[in-house]
């Protein structure tokens, strides 16, 4: 960049407003975060035009957010749906099941939540809450932690035999930036509201986490449906990455290829992800 297009960022709105809140004035970052700004309402305006190819072409789109406690998942998903269309989106977080939802199939509130044509559906954590977190909670039998394990790939291919767009994503973060980010939450008071009875058990039962992800990624990375893993101890790079990553995969048109930078490789390898 030339000095005086790092002039320029400065003196815009967002460069001024970050110089004055920027307790320790720094010109490198609050650089930084004009890049990441500018960067980011490329790619949103990008988001609008995929958008639109999907509700033009009734298309069906399902993306799925899963990781550890505080990983960055619902940050992500606000920055996707700012600026698009919200009566052809649906953001998914289900609570925990109702009685007869117990007494259902596993996946049959979670088939009840699929796109319509022409919509996307956002899961902030999935079906792959019986893959993970239910078991280290004990919230589920070992039973039917198998069940799961046994029908989810099936059920998946279902899913996109029918003509769904499918992306599922994987939020990793380190233990100690998991530690970081419990403290900043309960510090805030707009904020502590998130922090629940199992996040107060995550630190302690990290390697528990950490063993049933691993047979999460080995039974269910595969070529139809495979993880997209995002490094996510930084937010922002996240963000973007995220959004680079549905823009590079969903073939929408017209496509901005010399913003759209693709992804090689398209899927990691899943051993040693926080």
């Amino acid at each position: 960049m030339s000095l005086a297009s790092d002039i320029e960022k400065l003196n815009s709105k967002t460069g001024l407003r970050q110089l004055v809140n920027n307790e320790t004035f720094s010109i490198g970052k609050t650089l930084r975060y004009v890049n990441y700004e500018l960067r980011l309402e490329a790619l949103q305006e990008e988001l609008i035009k995929l958008q639109n190819w999907v509700t033009t072409n009734k298309k069906k789109v399902v993306i799925i957010f899963e990781g550890r406690d505080a990983a960055g998942k619902g940050g992500a998903i606000r920055r996707i749906t700012e600026h698009i269309n919200p009566r052809e989106f649906r953001v998914v977080a289900l609570p925990r099941p109702t009685e007869e939802e117990i007494g259902q199939w596993y996946f049959q509130r979670y088939v009840n939540q699929l796109p319509k044509a022409g919509e996307i559906v956002l899961f902030d954590r999935s079906w792959y809450n019986r893959a993970v977190v239910e078991p280290v909670n004990g919230f589920c039998t070992e039973e039917e932690y198998e069940i799961f394990m046994g029908q989810v790939n099936a059920f998946e291919k279902m899913i996109v035999e029918s003509g769904v767009i499918f992306i599922k994503f994987y939020f990793s973060i380190s233990k100690e930036e998991q530690a970081k980010r419990f403290e900043e939450i309960k510090k805030d008071p707009l904020k502590k509201w998130k922090f629940s009875d199992v996040d107060a058990k995550a630190q302690e039962l990290w390697d528990v986490y950490t063993d049933y992800k691993k047979r999460m990624f080995k039974r269910t990375n595969t070529k139809t449906c495979p993880w997209i893993i995002i490094k996510a101890n930084k937010k922002g790079k996240a963000r973007l990455e995220v959004i680079e990553r549905i823009l590079d995969i969903i073939p929408y048109e017209p496509k901005n290829e010399a913003l759209i930078k693709p992804v090689v490789p398209k899927v990691e390898e899943v051993e040693n992800v926080d």
